[in-house]
């Protein structure tokens, strides 16, 4: 038993600068140094407790927004954001849209938007399928095949005939890309063309 004992204290080594940190107990030979917390973390917690008592009386004893209230006005802000985006892509720029559509990118652009959006009422190739046939001269909302007609007509849509308002969903470079390939799509020859629908364009 007590050569237990000295080995039990033998096995204890405290260092020179923790001696002054050893607590006054001891558990079955094995004892404590008693580390202070880090005084930065000491400062962290005393800070945040003196923030919350300003916090508590301004956002539950007096009239701080809730959490409803600061909803409401990141809904609102959010919206502004919306309506100016909505309003930008309406407004059709045939400067712009010349500029744009020249470009290798919007070509390829066009045709994504055009087969991920498009095709499942007008068919990959334009020939008409729910929709109307798109490669030819008879046209339901156009009157005229002018790249500001169809960018407008693709932006605003028409529910009551099933077109869907693309401005709420498409970004203005994806309205102007799929418009250019729409025009693109006149005169080319589909693989099951729909017959024509509505009025017959004037040259």
């Amino acid at each position: 038993m007590t050569n237990e004992n000295n080995k039990s204290k033998q096995e204890n080594i405290v260092l020179e600068d923790e001696k002054d940190l050893v607590m006054d107990h001891e558990y079955d030979g094995i004892q404590e140094l008693n580390h202070p917390l880090p005084s930065w973390w000491t400062g962290v917690w005393a800070l945040s407790f003196i923030f919350s008592i300003p916090y508590f009386m301004y956002y539950v004893l007096m009239d701080g927004p809730t959490l409803l209230d600061t909803y409401k006005m990141d809904m609102a802000q959010m919206q502004k954001i919306i309506d100016a985006e909505a309003a930008n892509t309406a407004n059709f720029d045939i400067q712009a849209y010349d500029s744009y559509v020249a470009t290798p990118a919007a070509k390829e652009l066009g045709n994504t938007v055009f087969i991920e959006n498009c095709a499942a009422c007008h068919l990959d190739d334009g020939g008409g399928d729910i929709g109307p046939n798109l490669t030819d001269k008879h046209w339901i909302n156009i009157t005229k095949l002018d790249p500001e007609q169809i960018y407008k007509f693709v932006v605003h849509g028409n529910e009551e005939m099933g077109m869907p308002a693309w401005g709420d969903i498409l970004s203005k470079e994806d309205i102007m890309a799929v418009t250019d390939h729409v025009i693109a799509l006149q005169g080319t020859t589909p693989a099951k063309a729909k017959e024509p629908q509505g009025e017959l364009l004037n040259e």
